[in-house]
């Protein structure tokens, strides 16, 4: 997970216990005689093949039943960058089992957002695209490897019956009174479920392994359910459908995964996932070494929700405007804010990988977008509060042009040039008519100056009928122009960006800010009645978008979707993937300067 916009200066990468993991069976050469047929299949199929050419394969598999978010980002970059790393390849897998859930506009928003954060399942001339659904004919095959060595039934109880015997976890479980059928029974029951004889419920197919074992997930699993559904990519060639623990070391093994990362909550899941390879290993059904599962604390940031309920109930009720909202924490809803995605990787180095669950900062996901946009976003000028400044003394009709630097960082990016006027936009706050302590700017009798423009002296300003001050008026001292001999003639403390009047491009700029006012949405605070539940809507921020109409320099005028600058004095502004038109950008505040939420917020 490298990051070639990191600083030198930046904190070095987090430990990351899986590369040591990779590094010892690397050693070992664990894999080094594992073959490969150049697409998913079964030992026979890749016992004939040539010697794998990755040294390792990982995969991220999501289900596409949603849309990804922060946490799937740290699984994509892990796993892709793994296997970058190592010589290895990185598959993306749709874990599509499930026909009632999914669809192919989440396949789609998945492969954009696997691709946005650089990723690619395209490597040295392989195509790693897989969908678990084409490999159902295997999984039904498998199942009946299972009847017929005794380590699969029918069960034909009630759902109800099933989980009232299943036990607890300090009795054990009972078995069903369907477990004692014999191979040929289930066999024949089996294959009637997949013809579709019955309907939804009446038969499952479960694993016979132990149902007093002390972890319940090894008491006789469920593996394949009956399901007359459509299925988004098989149809309905298929009425029986696998269980998720079932399919996915399944898929694993057919794609020759090495290491098949997930996070914590599948922990209790490995005896099984374990349990059910071994036995198709022994049958020769499966290649060996087999697939070894690797867990690992999931992402929680403060400030966010990462609940899938949560995220779809935010969009049901219309919190937010659809998954692609900026104050969204999905990958869709972060590429349209202008989020990067180095900023995504240099935040994934920093927290590491860990088996401890932690609460991470949001300032830290902020400070290393705001690191990599330094280094690379161009910087503009925007007046977000306009207040017109006039210059009594400079000639009307008369405009010159200001030299201005595209990047202080990157002098090899040229410069560019702003127009110079009579009449001016300003900051509505770069000026107060009775200055308090410590004020610099524009008042009465002060000198500033006009950055890369000329130093001036404000001389009043003009109201209107309710006292608001709605022009500002000054004189410039013709000799100080930036860049020019006299710049430095006159010494002042106050420093002002600005716009002119006549050429700016006035732009609808939306002002992003945190969904959530406080570091856990939902979550007790003290002092909270013992009865009370709190509502994680009831910590929405109110302020998390304003809309204004802000003056921009008139080069941004031409500024492209998804282009990103840093609108100097006020942080880093994208203009908008989807409501941006040519010639007329909308812009989304990514991040702003500095943290402002440790202030007190």
């Amino acid at each position: 997970m490298s990051s070639p916009n990191q600083p030198a200066n930046t904190p070095a990468p987090a430990a990351n216990f899986i590369k040591n993991i990779v590094e010892a069976d690397l050693a070992a050469g664990k894999h080094a005689q594992r073959r490969w047929a150049g697409r998913p299949g079964t030992a026979t199929d890749h016992a004939a093949a040539p010697l794998d050419p990755a040294r390792i394969r990982t995969r991220f598999p999501p289900e596409p039943n949603g849309y990804l978010h922060f946490g799937h980002a740290k699984s994509i970059l892990l796993n892709f960058g793994l296997a970058e790393q190592y010589g290895g390849r990185c598959h993306l897998r749709f874990d599509d089992t499930n026909p009632e859930k999914e669809e192919q506009e989440y396949v789609d928003a998945i492969i954009d957002s696997v691709k946005w954060l650089g990723c690619s399942w395209e490597q040295a001339g392989e195509t790693n695209l897989y969908q678990a659904s084409n490999y159902f004919d295997w999984m039904a095959r498998f199942a009946e490897y299972l009847i017929s060595s005794g380590h699969a039934y029918v069960d034909s109880q009630s759902a109800e019956a099933m989980r009232a015997n299943r036990g607890t976890l300090t009795e054990p479980g009972k078995d069903s009174p369907f477990r004692s059928r014999s191979v040929d029974e289930n066999m024949d029951l089996f294959k009637r479920m997949q013809a579709g004889e019955f309907p939804d419920g009446t038969h499952i197919l479960r694993a016979r392994i132990d149902m007093a074992s002390p972890n319940i997930n090894l008491r006789d699993p469920a593996i394949y359910r009956i399901r007359h559904a459509t299925h988004h990519n098989t149809g309905d060639k298929w009425c029986i459908y696998p269980m998720y623990t079932f399919a996915h070391p399944i898929e694993d093994a057919l794609e020759c995964i090495t290491h098949s990362i997930c996070t914590l909550e599948f922990e209790d899941q490995r005896p099984f996932y374990d349990w059910l390879l071994e036995r198709l290993a022994e049958g020769g059904l499966l290649q060996r070494p087999l697939p070894q599962q690797i867990e690992f604390s999931r992402l929680n940031l403060t400030y966010i929700v990462l609940s899938k309920r949560k995220l779809i109930q935010l969009v049901q009720e219309k919190h937010v405007d659809g998954w692609d909202d900026p104050r969204m924490p999905t990958l869709v809803g972060a590429r349209r804010r202008g989020y990067s995605p180095q900023g995504f990787r240099l935040f994934m180095e920093r927290v590491g990988v860990t088996k401890n669950d932690s609460l991470i900062d949001y300032v830290l996901f902020e400070d290393a977008q705001r690191e990599v946009m330094n280094e690379s976003d161009e910087r503009r000028v925007a007046v977000l509060d306009p207040l017109k400044l006039v210059i009594d003394n400079y000639p009307e009709g008369q405009f010159e042009d200001c030299t201005v630097t595209n990047h202080p960082l990157h002098p090899e990016l040229g410069s560019r040039t702003m127009p110079f006027g009579r009449e001016l936009w300003i900051e509505g706050e770069d000026f107060q008519e009775v200055p308090e302590k410590g004020f610099r700017r524009l008042f009465p009798g002060n000198k500033a100056r006009l950055k890369y423009g000329y130093i001036v002296e404000c001389t009043g300003c003009d109201k209107d009928e309710n006292g608001k001050v709605i022009a500002v008026h000054c004189t410039y001292l013709p000799d100080t122009k930036s860049g020019t001999p006299g710049a430095d003639s006159v010494k002042v403390k106050g420093n002002l960006h600005w716009v002119s009047a006549a050429h700016a491009y006035p732009a609808e700029v939306r002002l992003y800010d945190r969904l959530f006012a406080v570091p856990a949405p939902g979550a007790r605070r003290e002092g909270d009645a013992p009865d009370l539940e709190r509502d994680f809507l009831d910590d929405l921020n109110p302020a998390s978008k304003t809309l204004i109409t802000a003056m921009l320099e008139p080069s941004l005028k031409d500024a492209l979707p998804e282009q990103r600058f840093q609108f100097e004095r006020h942080g880093y502004f994208a203009a908008d993937r989807i409501d941006s038109k040519p010639g007329a950008p909308v812009f989304n505040r990514t991040v702003t300067l500095k943290d402002s939420w440790g202030k007190g917020n």
